[in-house]
């Protein structure tokens, strides 16, 4: 510490030392600079212009006249200074000199404000970047007269630790969703090809038997399709842009439509849609990305509502803004949770065993595609009931 202390106050020292030179080299060239125009106006008026010079100060400046001495019929003709004139050409020279001076001044005045600038630009550049890639704190690095900038660096420090923390936690999870599928992909594989060996190994096994073992290895089938998609859906969140493509929504119609094709997922599980949206509900939007915030909502509510139970659809409106809720009856998400159900590769359920939730985008994605419409979504979970409300401008 001592030696930084030693190193800071040294380094300061040697700034405010080159600064001093810097004052004093300006100065001395304007000195020398103002003494050789003064030569060489002198050199010129007293050697080139000599008698041009002498000419001109003659026919303005000296007044001719004939003077008659007493006793003297003859005048002799006299040649002297007139000071009137004289004291006007001083005036306009100290005028023009005051001038001159001046604008010396001010543009030494500018080139040293310029350097100067670049030179406070340049050291606070290299107090951000020691500061910004070492481990020192804020008052080690930054003067008291940087107290201010201090003050930011240290907040955008702070921030820009927590965002690449934000990272490595995200791709910590997306490395360890990634490890889980390729381990779980090994399971429904084997399993579908051994029981496709056993059905081509014994061609006259029994209906019944053979019935058995094609449902098993569809069903393997079908977990390991689910596993894809879910590398899928990681890969492609992390590749795609999303850009809207914005148009007239029937958002009554489309609700229709997506509680119908989900009529064999949720005659599966046991439940029932109640859909209360009138009929001429109209947003602006992109149908496409809309359908998937929907989709996502909806998949997530039948996965986690109790077998046979009501999952509710409706709006409310206002002047500005529709409200989408929806609506299932299930176990209740703790506030812990809840506050984290639209982080990326977040799940609720942690097992891999289970087969609720997939790879953690669904949510996430859902927030990301409501944000760019300018709207938010939120989710409220209490006494089994969890509603999710997506709000979107008109």
């Amino acid at each position: 510490m001592r030696i930084q202390n030693t190193l800071k106050q040294s380094g300061g020292a040697d700034i405010k030392l080159k600064d001093e030179k810097s004052v004093v080299r300006i100065t001395a060239a304007v000195i020398l600079g103002s003494a050789a125009l003064a030569l060489g106006v002198f050199y010129l008026a007293d050697n080139l212009w000599n008698g041009v010079f002498v000419d001109w100060f003659t026919r303005n400046y000296m007044i001719t006249y004939e003077e008659y001495l007493s006793g003297s019929e003859r005048g002799n003709l006299v040649t002297t200074v007139d000071w009137s004139s004289v004291k006007v050409l001083l005036l306009e020279v100290m005028i023009g000199a005051a001038v001159i001076g001046a604008s010396v001044i001010v543009a030494a005045a500018v080139i040293y404000g310029k350097y100067k600038e670049r030179q406070t630009i340049k050291e606070t550049c290299r107090m951000f970047r020691v500061y910004m890639d070492g481990e020192q704190e804020a008052s080690e690095v930054f003067p008291k007269e940087y107290a201010q900038a201090a003050v930011q660096m240290t907040e955008f420090k702070a921030a820009r630790q927590r965002h690449e923390q934000i990272i490595k936690d995200e791709a910590a999870k997306k490395n360890d969703l990634i490890a889980y599928l390729a381990h779980d992909l090994k399971t429904p594989l084997t399993s579908v090809i051994g029981y496709l060996s056993l059905l081509h190994e014994a061609p006259d096994m029994p209906e019944k038997q053979k019935e058995k073992y094609t449902h098993i290895a569809l069903d393997k089938a079908n977990r390991l399709e689910k596993l894809i998609n879910e590398f899928f859906e990681i890969t492609r969140y992390n590749l795609q842009q999303m850009e809207l493509e914005e148009e007239a929504v029937d958002l009554c119609y489309m609700l229709l439509q997506m509680t119908d094709e989900f009529y064999p997922l949720l005659m599966a599980h046991g439940n029932t849609t109640e859909l209360r949206v009138e009929e001429d509900t109209v947003i602006y939007g992109d149908p496409v990305k809309l359908a998937r915030v929907f989709n996502n909502i909806l998949k997530n509510a039948i996965a986690y509502s109790y077998p046979d139970s009501v999952i509710e659809i409706w709006t409310e409106g206002t002047l500005e803004e529709l409200r989408i809720y929806f609506r299932n009856k299930g176990k209740t998400i703790p506030a812990k949770k809840l506050n984290r159900i639209f982080e990326r590769f977040y799940r609720l359920d942690e097992s891999r065993g289970t087969n609720t939730g997939g790879a953690g985008l669904g949510l996430a994605i859902a927030k990301e595609i409501v944000t760019l419409h300018g709207g938010k979504i939120t989710a409220v979970s209490q006494r089994e009931f969890t509603t999710f409300c997506v709000i979107l401008p008109i």
